[in-house]
């Protein structure tokens, strides 16, 4: 059907998920910092590197030749 993902698109938009969650943890990182220390750029930083990694898991090794 027109509505399935490939891999490389599903990681994509999962990685996009993952990179707005770590976004939006930013913007609460005073509170989150005050209740878990430093385990909360410790997840910050764990869920930036997930989502960067997934964002680029399908980038193929050469770019496209120019026109």
């Amino acid at each position: 059907m027109g509505f399935e993902l490939n891999t490389g698109k599903r990681n994509f938009w999962i990685g996009n998920a993952v990179l707005t969650l770590a976004m939006v943890m930013l913007f609460f990182m005073g509170q989150l910092s005050e209740a878990m220390g430093i385990w909360a750029a410790v997840l910050w930083m764990a869920l930036a590197a997930v989502g960067v990694g997934l964002v680029m898991s399908d980038k193929s090794g050469e770019p496209p030749t120019p026109d």
